[in-house]
């Protein structure tokens, strides 16, 4: 910082005792009347242009593919009398520099100074090589050849400057162009490419020295300042964002590069508003717009638009879609690929991502795992079939694409394929990537099998904050709470906000009151964290879950931010089980007020009155459900059997092998009935017969996926007798009874998924201790 002090002071004096500064044209022909005195072969052109220029001899014109530079190469060394141009060695350092090819530019260095040895070494070509160096990252040997040159000229800087630039040596690029002042006067790519290369502080000084020397009116200066500042503000647009707001404002020229990096800050900063906005100025101004442009509104869109604002995130996306195919955009890989990241993120049909997927004729990982990606939540077989014919393509998974589909595996019955998917990350050589160890934590958790989740955290050999929320989340997940209080006991790393979150949520489903209540309070003071909307709804539901309503619903009302609906739903449910119709009331009309297409309010409230025996005002709840057009979630039920998945609906009606499995269900019931099972019939919400409510729980979806099994029993793909069974929602009273009582005359293991949590189900007792 001193250096660049110093040589500002210097050339200030030199600046204020021979020109005006703020006179740009005078600055600038002061410039090239200083560079024609100091090397007078030729006027020196900026480095875009001197650089790329061409050879007399067009034979030797390397052209834009490897194949010709070869060609090119091959004519040179074998034609003797071209050996002396050295007009030719520059084009053909230049071919070397585009292509990246380092070990032929080295090699026609070495044959340049074996042919030329007696001649002084020509500056135009020096510069070549230096750029050569740079751009192929030999920047050591690039800093040798510019420290042996007798003399040098604001490219020689530049090229070195700018490499330093490209490859990240931030403290060369600084250092070297605070040396330059003292010796020229830097040019405006000079400028731009360390700009963009030092940090916040050092970029401020350099900002003023190009507001002194007038070169803050260059569109790569301009340009150079926005990336710069736009880098150094992480979180919010606040402070170094209104900074790069107002060079902006402040160009008198933009080109495109100008309106795509401030479009770039604005998605940084997660202000899709403002980033659509600057397009939308740009489009109606007729500037013309690229690829690019369009691949960072959608990214912002993506970012920006999410749960309410979905649906007009949506909209725009479709808007660009069509945009993009207008302008003949759509062959463009990038941007087929943040198309489908963008419908994916916004909630779009997964149907449309693939098809936009197949109209790509040209696909590479990115988009391979941008389309995985957009199966993997939804329709995790698919992510799963997608990612073998990935392997057909001859593509390698890297380990964000691993990472995806062990994310996928999460959402299948058993763990089986996140199995088959780890063989695969062990055998590309990613085993110990923290990264997928994490993911695999929840895949396994997921698929029921928690002890493969503590096998691949107890091999981890390092872990991140991540590897123990994740495998706290796992225990919580199975409500062994106490396991995963002792681990947060262990924990060597800062817990964060998500931390928090999985305890409480342990506490919860185990019924922990008090340690719950000890891990709310002390969040702040001992850990830093201040509680949010997800440590108050895990609160809720705590104390709801407890009986404790009135305490639950005055910790609502001293909440210091508004209830969303996560808290209605957890005090809602808290006020079904306990048949509190006046609480329970005012928190369905909460939640029908913040999500009105969400059936849960309706239905909870409903399924109270019927409880009670209240069926007239039931009925009108539905009545007010069917006014408004939402539809009830349907019960489902999945299990797998001989590597197909089958689902279940309650009723099974439509099912093609549905006699059978009553023929079987009403067996099993016979012999249930005999060991103490009685049908929860209170739990039928409807006033009609009793032998039309047994009938009723009789068909919910998880019994009839349990029958199937048993009939499957020779095929069942799973080890130790465990029948696994996945559910789309909260598991009722009746079926938690009933298979505890199966698992017993069974003599298995029967472990459901619900929608909050596992039941491990075994000899009449269930892992949840019937608590959930």
């Amino acid at each position: 910082m001193r250096l660049i002090l110093q040589a500002m002071r210097c050339m200030s004096k030199r600046l204020d005792s021979s020109i005006n500064v703020n006179d740009n044209i005078y600055v600038k022909t002061l410039r090239l009347r200083d560079a024609k005195a100091h090397h007078r072969r030729a006027v020196p052109l900026p480095p875009k242009l001197q650089l790329q220029h061409s050879s007399p001899t067009p034979q030797l014109n390397p052209g834009s593919h490897r194949s010709f530079q070869q060609e090119a190469l091959s004519f040179f060394y074998s034609t003797p009398q071209l050996n002396q141009s050295q007009q030719t060695y520059a084009t053909l350092f230049h071919a070397c520099a585009r292509h990246g090819n380092l070990k032929q530019g080295q090699y026609l260095h070495q044959h340049m100074i074996s042919e030329n040895h007696k001649n002084p070494q020509d500056l135009f070509v020096t510069n070549h090589l230096i750029n050569m160096y740079a751009k192929c990252g030999d920047l050591d040997r690039a800093r040798q050849v510019f420290d042996e040159m007798g003399r040098r000229n604001v490219v020689s800087w530049t090229a070195l400057i700018s490499g330093y630039a490209q490859h990240g040596r931030s403290y060369e690029c600084f250092s070297l162009f605070s040396d330059m002042l003292v010796d020229c006067y830097p040019n405006e790519f000079a400028f731009a490419s360390v700009i963009i290369s030092c940090d916040y502080v050092c970029g401020k000084q350099v900002h003023a020295l190009a507001l002194k020397m007038g070169l803050i009116a260059s569109v790569y200066v301009g340009n150079a300042l926005i990336t710069r500042y736009s880098k150094s503000c992480e979180d919010n647009f606040v402070g170094y964002g209104s900074e790069a707001c107002r060079v902006f404002e402040s160009m008198e020229f933009r080109n495109l590069v100008s309106w795509n990096s401030m479009i770039a800050a604005f998605q940084h900063w997660k202000l899709g508003d403002l980033a659509i906005g600057i397009f939308c100025q740009m489009h109606s101004g007729g500037v013309e717009f690229d690829g690019a442009t369009l691949v960072s509104v959608l990214s912002s869109l993506s970012e920006s638009y999410d749960g309410d604002n979905a649906d007009v995130g949506l909209k725009g996306c479709f808007q660009l879609h069509c945009v993009s195919i207008k302008r003949g955009f759509m062959l463009k890989i990038e941007l087929a690929t943040a198309l489908v990241k963008a419908y994916s993120d916004l909630g779009g049909k997964v149907s449309d991502c693939y098809r936009l997927f197949m109209e790509t004729s040209s696909r590479d990982l990115f988009l391979w795992t941008g389309i995985i990606t957009a199966f993997a939540d939804r329709e995790p077989e698919e992510a799963l079939l997608l990612f073998r014919q990935l392997y057909r393509e001859g593509l390698a998974p890297d380990w964000c694409t691993f990472s995806i589909v062990l994310k996928a595996c999460a959402g299948f019955v058993t763990e089986r394929h996140a199995l088959a998917v780890y063989s695969q990350v062990v055998k590309a050589g990613f085993e110990d990537d923290r990264v997928l160890a994490n993911t695999l934590i929840h895949a396994y958790a997921r698929c029921g099998s928690i002890s493969f989740s503590k096998q691949v955290f107890d091999k981890m050999r390092s872990r991140d904050v991540v590897s123990w929320n994740s495998m706290i989340k796992a225990y919580a997940l199975h409500g062994q709470a106490k396991e995963a209080l002792h681990l947060f006991s262990e924990m060597n790393v800062r817990p964060d906000s998500a931390t928090m979150v999985a305890l409480l949520s342990a506490c919860s489903h185990a019924g922990l009151v008090e340690e719950g209540i000890n891990i709310f309070d002390s969040m702040s003071m001992n850990h830093g964290v201040s509680p949010q909307l997800d440590h108050y709804a895990c609160m809720v539901d705590i104390l709801g879950r407890a009986g404790l309503l009135l305490e639950a619903g005055e910790l609502i009302s001293r909440m210091p931010m508004k209830p969303d609906s996560v808290v209605w739903s957890a005090l809602l449910s808290s006020c079904r089980k306990y048949g509190e119709t006046q609480l329970a009331k005012l928190a369905a009309d909460k939640l029908k007020e913040l999500e009105p297409g969400n059936s849960l309010g309706y239905v909870q409230i409903s399924n109270i009155y019927c409880s009670g025996g209240s069926y007239n005002e039931a009925g009108l709840i539905r009545d007010e459900m069917n006014g408004s057009r939402v539809r009830k979630e349907p019960g489902l039920s999945w299990i797998e059997i001989e590597n197909r998945v089958h689902e279940f609906a309650s009723g099974g009606r439509r099912h093609p092998q549905r006699e059978a499995i009553y023929a079987k269900l009403y067996s099993l019931i016979g012999q249930l009935k005999g060991v103490g099972y009685v049908p929860e019939t209170s739990l039928a919400l409807q006033d009609i017969e009793e032998e039309h409510k047994q009938e009723q729980l009789y068909h919910h979806s998880e019994k009839l996926a349990l029958v199937f099994a048993l009939m499957s029993e020779g095929s069942l793909r799973c080890g130790g007798g465990v029948i696994r069974i996945v559910k789309n929602i909260r598991i009722c009273v009746d079926c938690h009874n009933f298979m505890k009582l199966a698992s017993d005359l069974l003599q298995k293991e029967i472990v459901v998924r619900d929608s909050n949590r596992f039941h491990h189900f075994k000899n009449r007792m269930c892992s949840c201790n019937d608590y959930w």
